[in-house]
């Protein structure tokens, strides 16, 4: 992976655009990591690979609750209850 300084990404700014097209670059300040520029296409398949893997890890726990006998009203209980 690529490197700039947070000088050299202010300074050379279309240069890291650039280069983030082609892959990921970090930035960094005081030799440690402050972010990472990737391109548009990369950040997209980012977010859809995490929603997918929320949404899966949501099915499984709702699957396991109602396996272990939690229904809606149970819930409703559980959340009603301030104690």
């Amino acid at each position: 992976m690529q490197t700039f300084t947070a000088n050299e990404a202010k300074t050379r700014f279309g240069e890291l655009l650039d280069r983030a097209q082609r892959g990921p670059v970090q930035v960094t300040r005081h030799n440690r990591v402050v972010g990472v520029m990737v391109s548009a296409e990369d950040y997209e398949a980012m977010r859809a690979f995490y929603a997918d893997r929320l949404r899966h890890t949501f099915k499984e726990c709702a699957e396991g609750a109602a396996a272990a006998g939690l229904t809606e009203e149970k819930l409703a209980e559980l959340l009603a209850d301030e104690s």
